[in-house]
């Protein structure tokens, strides 16, 4: 009996934890057709890189809503921080809108709404599109409350969350995310898409020959974006998820 209740134990102890990204475009539908068709694209071409450099599953669904599994849960807030720096990034002309417009201005200072839900998955097969338990149901529950949807007056406090059963866990990483997410808010496009790129691991030469950019303006904006106190907050949850 004893070894069972052990097995048991051991079982359950054992049982792999994934990080679960639900994501909703700031203000899509304030867009125009074309602007959305061209973030939709956008995002394709983003969650395939995703899939190669960290080996996540991505979907789009409608459009304008993202859900992403992390298979190394330690990369969650990477990979996060990766998707709002590229959606920011993603060339919208403001001279298409009125200077009244104020769903595209939050487009451009938040791009997305992003939740990271820490858990286990019970069904997880990407290659039938099926993704169900614990995780995915703390990121969507968590994103489905802060949608912007058809609402008239928009008021975005904060747009980086993180769920999970553990209320540590959940006080830990709350400041931590809302503090990036003041960062990020300010951040130009310029900064987002080296931002990006350094997310995902790319080298300052790398990313000064992509963007047809000198090394030291790379140096410039990462400096200008808070590159160091990001990699540390994304060094941070590695480390304390990784426990």
């Amino acid at each position: 009996m004893f070894k069972l209740i052990n097995l048991y134990i051991w079982i359950n102890s054992n049982k792999m934890n994934y990080s679960v990204i639900s994501g909703d475009i700031v203000s899509s539908t304030g867009l125009h057709t074309q602007d959305r068709k061209f973030v939709e694209e956008n995002l394709n071409i983003l969650l395939q890189s995703l899939k190669e450099e960290f080996n996540v599953y991505g979907r789009i669904i409608k459009g304008d809503y993202l859900e992403c599994v992390v298979p190394n849960a330690p990369e969650g807030l990477q990979v996060a921080l990766a998707i709002k720096s590229f959606v920011k990034a993603i060339p919208i002309k403001m001279k298409a809108y009125t200077s009244e417009d104020n769903r595209i201005k939050q487009f451009k200072t938040h791009g997305i709404r992003l939740a990271i839900g820490y858990g286990e998955l019970s069904r997880y097969k990407p290659e039938e599109g099926v993704i169900d338990g614990e995780a995915i149901y703390l990121s969507g529950r968590e994103i489905s409350g802060e949608t912007t949807y058809n609402k008239e007056r928009i008021v975005i406090k904060n747009t980086l969350f993180f769920a999970s059963k553990n209320e540590n866990l959940n006080k830990n990483f709350q400041p931590l995310l809302a503090l990036l997410d003041v960062l990020l808010s300010k951040a130009t496009s310029r900064q987002c898409e080296v931002l990006y790129f350094k997310l995902m691991n790319n080298q300052e030469d790398e990313i000064a020959k992509r963007l047809g950019i000198g090394q030291s303006a790379v140096n410039q904006h990462s400096t200008s974006v808070g590159w160091n106190a990001i990699d540390e907050a994304v060094n941070y949850f590695k480390m304390v998820i990784s426990k």
